[in-house]
């Protein structure tokens, strides 16, 4: 009905039938069949018409007055939504885990921002998932496939996940060769893993181990500084490790087992129109993990 009224609007302003049907690319019998439908909903004649005259009947008059400023500043409003939907210039709001935000992938970032000066840029960094629609978030990058029907997703890359330690924690408790092994070891675990699904590489075979913990965290990169500094076994992705893995400061354990691979997600609100900004750093963050072997689950090796 409100495609109706404005259509009513236009050819009010018109004043005539094919005038407006021309301003707005409709047949005449599309706009004559419209105007009729919006006067029987509304049991009312708007407009005296014949092949000579147009006129709006004192119903007509009252009821343009009432809607022609709310038709033109609704279409007004949508030409500017369309415009900006359109740019790459203004805000755009991102959501992203912090420890790979503020680690691996913080060139990207900065990568980013240099290629595309007018976007402005309002990243909200957290280890947990916020709410997207609660927090009018335009683009999000997601760690694991999100179980929420309101929320488009699409992969862009992919890490691996192993055990590892610091070579004095090894040379000092050995190394295990199975997992019901570390069960005799000192594990750094995170909080928000209560357990390490495990499958070996060549078998298939899988294991799922339920660790207390020797020392347990929540942060990654707190997780990571205490395996460099020999307090235990963790189990990281490898872009939390890469440095650490090349220099020889981490090294894997039982390294034919690996834990779950880490999908990396482009996430958005469904039923919210994808801007051309949030478009274009999509783009830019796929483009930016095909180029990070790391990132397609590739292990760094020790140089």
């Amino acid at each position: 009905m409100l495609d109706d009224i404005a259509l009513f609007v236009h050819v009010a302003q018109a004043k005539s039938l094919a005038g407006a049907g021309a301003a707005l690319d409709l047949p005449a019998a599309t706009v004559t069949r419209r105007l009729k439908r919006l006067e029987e909903r509304l049991g009312l004649q708007l407009m005296h018409r014949s092949a000579r005259k147009f006129a709006l009947t004192a119903e007509g008059e009252a009821y343009y007055r009432a809607f022609a400023e709310l038709v033109q500043q609704a279409e007004l409003t949508a030409r500017n939504l369309s415009s900006d939907l359109h740019q790459l210039s203004g805000p755009l709001v991102v959501a992203a885990p912090t420890n790979i935000s503020v680690g691996p992938i913080q060139p990207m970032w900065s990568d980013f921002m240099r290629a595309y000066p007018g976007i402005r840029l309002d990243l909200r960094l957290s280890n947990f998932n916020i709410d997207l629609w609660e927090q009018r978030i335009d683009l999000a990058l997601r760690i694991g496939p999100q179980n929420d029907e309101r929320l488009f997703q699409k992969k862009i890359g992919t890490i691996s996940t192993l055990l590892m330690a610091a070579p004095s924690y090894l040379e000092r408790r050995g190394q295990p060769s199975t997992p019901d092994e570390l069960d005799q070891h000192d594990i750094i675990a995170i909080r928000t893993i209560p357990s390490w699904r495990l499958s070996h590489l060549r078998s298939g075979a899988a294991a799922e181990l339920h660790l207390a913990g020797d020392v347990i965290v929540d942060d990654i990169s707190l997780v990571r500084q205490f395996a460099e500094d020999g307090f235990g076994i963790c189990l990281l992705g490898v872009t939390e490790a890469a440095k650490s893995l090349k220099a020889g400061r981490l090294v894997p354990v039982m390294p034919d087992w690996r834990g779950q691979q880490r999908d990396i997600y482009a996430v958005w609100p469904t039923g919210r129109l994808l801007s051309a900004r949030a478009k274009c750093l999509r783009d830019f963050m796929q483009e930016h993990l095909l180029e990070q072997r790391i990132f397609q689950g590739e292990i760094p090796e020790a140089e």
